[in-house]
């Protein structure tokens, strides 16, 4: 049987929010990243975090916190290199990756890309949801990544790669689609003004036109 685990990227620098975890700003009564780990925790066998800096400050959430073990932060491929390392010595067979700071990522994110990578027979397989004109847009950090990859990963990130898509592109991957209606699941907290915004949609008030 498959043994999926999860991964919450939380290693972004959060620029735009005054060098602030995002994840760890409050949404109603829960941090952002409480609200990922309730949403996330419920589909995976086990969920860590993949983070770097000073890991109490999610001690919180009792959760392993995984920094990147490729220096000078090479970006979320890093995330997903040390989640894929994590799995491997839990003996799972991959991980599901979702970003921290999406409070309303789905509750079928999990089943959704393995059906997806079942159906094309990928290996890996990522998220997408329609933009406003009904094209489909990739959601890079939420992917299905097995294990069996992490030493190719590795080697790739100490060559220089950096971008999650070209390291998929070299494999194919398989797309999982997800409605946005009445909202998009993976609606991301950037800046103030979106953080207004998520308490709408927290609150029923949800608008498709951000």
């Amino acid at each position: 049987m498959t043994r999926i685990l999860g991964v919450i990227l939380a290693g972004g620098r959060a620029t735009r929010m005054g060098g602030r975890d995002k994840g760890l700003l409050l949404l109603g009564d829960a941090t952002l990243v409480d609200h990922v780990h309730k949403r996330l925790a419920p589909q995976c066998d086990e969920v860590a975090i993949s983070a770097n800096g000073d890991p109490a400050r999610f001690s919180q959430l009792g959760l392993p916190v995984l920094a990147d073990t490729i220096p000078d932060y090479p970006g979320p491929l890093a995330g997903v290199l040390a989640g894929l390392e994590w799995a491997a010595q839990k003996g799972a067979d991959a991980v599901v990756t979702a970003a921290a700071d999406t409070p309303f990522l789905p509750s079928d994110l999990v089943v959704g890309l393995r059906q997806a990578a079942a159906r094309e027979k990928a290996a890996i397989a990522l998220a997408a949801s329609p933009d406003e004109t009904g094209a489909l847009r990739l959601h890079p950090t939420f992917g299905l990544w097995p294990v069996d990859l992490r030493m190719e990963l590795h080697t790739e990130l100490c060559r220089g790669l950096r971008k999650i898509l070209l390291w998929v592109e070299r494999h194919g991957a398989a797309t999982a689609s997800f409605p946005a209606e009445p909202f998009d699941p993976f609606f991301n907290v950037n800046t103030p003004q979106d953080m207004v915004l998520a308490q709408e949609i927290r609150q029923g008030g949800a608008r498709r036109d951000y």
